[in-house]
């Protein structure tokens, strides 16, 4: 059915779109198994290294990232980016069951405006690929443009890991949400500029070496990227909820993602003024329902220190 909702839609980018939807619900599961092993291990007073739970929860991002890897480079990031609204339902849904984090109204009515504002984004997302071959991304990869938008991405990242995080990483969640999700920029177009690499890069061809130089410097983007998401995701769910963080981190992610192929690989050159407004809707209804979440997600841990009270009293 989904499929079928894309316009002139392809085998490969059907395949991509699925493969987005087992990874949507793979990647939700994620932050609540790393939160719930860490706080099994605060509980037992050890490290969340040691714990089994938070273990699966890295295998999980393993296998996420794995699937994202080739629904990627199966179809526009622009198409699968948008449906990582389902793993935020599914991670409040399993929240609410491992983790005893509770969605109130504000918070199913978010996860529902999340899964819309998806669907309208697939809707009106382009479908037509304008990078082929890794000679044309190289050229991609040195124009002005993106050269300026990912020299200004790395010194934002240098600030808020360097001065930011360390003085207000605990008391502020965008500082560690918009760390998570700059690195976006780099993981995403990482990941679909490896798949065009590496058809030239292991073709035998005369440019065979040139893009194996492409191909390893991605991977290493790639790599680098993915671990410093990774260490400070596991930051942000030691002090906020995963429910908060993962809907927040969500939409943030998608605007990152969304403009740095744009910028890159000029995903939406042939989109209409209709289809501009349209993901304009979908996005803010995304970003409402992220919103909604996290006001759902605040009023309830108020609820539950207000019921402490009485206790620590007598």
């Amino acid at each position: 059915m989904m499929a079928l909702e894309i316009r002139g839609t392809s085998p490969h980018i059907a395949a991509g779109v699925w493969i987005a939807v087992i990874s949507s619900f793979i990647n939700g599961s994620t932050f609540v198994l790393h939160k719930k092993g860490i706080l099994r291990s605060r509980k037992r007073g050890g490290s969340y290294l040691k714990d089994g739970v938070w273990w699966s929860g890295t295998l999980s991002m393993i296998v996420g990232q794995i699937g994202n890897f080739l629904a990627y480079n199966a179809a526009p990031a622009v198409v699968v980016t948008p449906l990582g609204a389902l793993g935020v339902l599914f991670g409040a849904v399993l929240a609410s069951y491992i983790l005893q984090e509770q969605l109130d109204v504000l918070g199913k009515l978010g996860c529902v405006m999340c899964c819309c504002g998806s669907v309208v984004l697939i809707i009106h997302s382009p479908k037509s690929e304008s990078v082929t071959s890794s000679l044309e991304l190289e050229e991609r990869l040195a124009d002005p443009v993106f050269i300026t938008y990912a020299s200004l991405v790395v010194l934002l990242l240098v600030v808020l890991m360097v001065w930011v995080a360390p003085a207000h990483g605990t008391s502020n969640i965008m500082v560690y949400v918009s760390i998570c999700s700059l690195l976006g920029s780099f993981t995403v177009t990482s990941s679909k500029g490896l798949g065009l690499a590496a058809q030239d890069a292991f073709s035998g061809g005369p440019s065979s070496s040139r893009a194996l130089g492409l191909f390893l410097g991605l991977l290493g983007t790639l790599a680098v990227s993915i671990l410093i998401q990774f260490t400070f995701i596991n930051k942000a769910l030691e002090h906020y909820s995963s429910n908060m963080f993962e809907a927040i981190y969500y939409v943030t992610f998608t605007a990152t993602v969304i403009t740095a192929s744009a910028i890159l690989f000029r995903e939406w050159t042939t989109v209409g003024v209709v289809d501009c407004l349209g993901m304009l809707c979908g996005l803010t209804t995304v970003a409402v329902g992220a919103l909604l979440l996290r006001i759902s997600s605040e009023a309830s841990l108020i609820w539950k220190q207000a019921a402490k009270r009485p206790d620590k009293i007598d």
